[in-house]
């Protein structure tokens, strides 16, 4: 089951990446990312958050694009990038299963 909170340190492990970049990226992108915070002021993100950053990422570290371009892009094509981030998303997904394929023959 879903959770509806994801701390900042799990919402990184999901990326792949440090929790000080997911905390750069909130802050770079505050009209895209209003995680909620906890009493004591932790970072709580949800899975939609999570989307977003990983859009993010996808435009970032796999296109190439600066921040203010990812963020452009964003504005005006975000169907499109979240379409790209779930190809890609599915095709390693299938990657890694072919892999525990290949190593169990």
């Amino acid at each position: 089951m879903e959770k509806l909170y994801y701390s900042i340190s799990e919402t990184a492990d999901l990326l792949g990446e440090s929790v000080s970049l997911v905390r750069f990226w909130t802050n770079s992108f505050p009209k895209l990312l209003k995680p909620r915070r906890t009493a004591k002021g932790n970072r709580q993100y949800t899975a939609e958050d999570i989307e977003v950053l990983k859009q993010i990422h996808y435009l970032v570290k796999d296109k190439g694009l600066t921040l203010e371009g990812a963020g452009k892009q964003l504005a005006a094509e975000k169907s499109k990038v979240s379409n790209s981030v779930k190809a890609l998303d599915s095709l390693r997904e299938i990657r890694a299963q072919l892999m525990e394929i290949k190593n169990s023959i």
